[in-house]
């Protein structure tokens, strides 16, 4: 018989508070026009993007994640010496070593947290909230942190005529702390590791080693077409498992935050998940870009921001992306 004794966690867990950071320059399409031969009208009516925000030097990874989780803390009510574990979601810290998750704790004033990045590229977020998760519910930590952050302007091919457009930077931060009742429900998540070569990193790290080396340097690429009918058909279905896990349908639902990839993959997965009216969709990807790991909570923010969703709201949030990965679940919204 075992010896150890039952967790002391919470029965369930909730998104208690979040916040949100976008880069101070605003980047429209006239811009990106300047490397690639294209057209503006071309670039919204294949992504639905007329604008993204690009770091500047200053707003680094670790600066933006800093400026949204002080935000979530706020909104949430809870202190940075509350924090038990801070989880940080990203692909573009480009230090393989300590994660940029133990600089963002100590920058916030959190007291020995455990703290530790992942890669699960446009996923990341709900990778990081099912982790969160676990953590609270189990009883390792009572408030965790939760980060997807992206400087994608770093890793963008400007003359990349299939990409250059889709990229902006940003960071998403979430509070994940007990309730009293289900607010995270189950996550249908996986990876098709068959498919990893539709969204990769161009060279490798060690392939890419001084300026001589004749690379040019690490950009992300994607197979276009493949990545677009892999999202609309078959995560469509996982958003469906999501919704059948939590116990609900379609019409029980507020609001859907699909990752911010393009328009047209969110559009596309309205019709398919046959959606009602009343639900707000969010479409944050216009004026964002596509942040990656950041897209999700920072769309969250901003529905909550302009009142286009509320507090108490049901909501399916799907992420997928590069692995192929990907992770859904059904949350009540803080």
């Amino acid at each position: 018989m075992s010896k150890i004794k039952p967790a002391k966690g919470s029965p369930y867990a909730r998104i208690l508070g979040v916040g949100g950071y976008r880069p101070v320059r605003v980047v429209p399409n006239e811009v990106i026009l300047e490397t690639i031969d294209s057209s503006d009208e071309w670039i919204r009516s294949r992504s639905g993007i007329a604008t993204r925000h690009w770091a500047s030097p200053q707003e680094t990874v670790a600066a933006m994640s800093v400026e949204a989780s002080g935000k979530a803390l706020a909104d949430a009510g809870v202190s940075p010496e509350q924090i038990g574990a801070v989880i940080v979601s990203t692909v573009s810290h480009f230090k393989q070593t300590p994660a940029v998750a133990t600089e963002i704790a100590h920058r916030i004033g959190a007291v020995k947290p455990a703290a530790f990045d992942i890669s699960a590229g446009c996923a990341g977020f709900g990778y990081g909230l099912t982790l969160a998760k676990g953590l609270v519910v189990e009883g390792s930590a009572q408030y965790v942190l939760v980060i997807g952050v992206e400087r994608l302007s770093d890793l963008t091919d400007l003359e990349d005529r299939a990409t250059a457009f889709l990229f902006g930077d940003g960071a998403g931060a979430v509070v994940v702390g007990p309730s009293d009742e289900p607010a995270i429900g189950p996550t249908v998540w996986g990876s098709e590791g068959d498919k990893s070569e539709t969204i990769k990193q161009t060279v490798p790290w060690n392939e890419y080693r001084s300026t001589d080396s004749g690379e040019k340097f690490p950009a992300i690429t994607q197979e276009g077409q493949a990545v677009f009918r892999w999202a609309v058909f078959e995560m469509a279905k996982v958003a469906q498992q999501a919704l059948d896990a939590a116990g609900i349908t379609a019409d029980d639902l507020d609001v859907f935050i699909p990752h911010q990839a393009n328009m047209r993959i969110i559009d596309s997965m309205v019709k398919t998940l046959k959606l009602p009216e009343h639900v707000t969709v969010a479409r944050d990807v216009e004026t964002t870009g596509n942040t990656s790991a950041a897209s999700i909570p920072l769309a969250m923010e901003r529905l909550l921001a302009t009142g286009a969703a509320k507090s108490g709201d049901t909501a399916l949030v799907i992420g997928f992306g590069a692995g192929l990965v990907y992770a859904a679940t059904v949350v009540t919204l803080p």
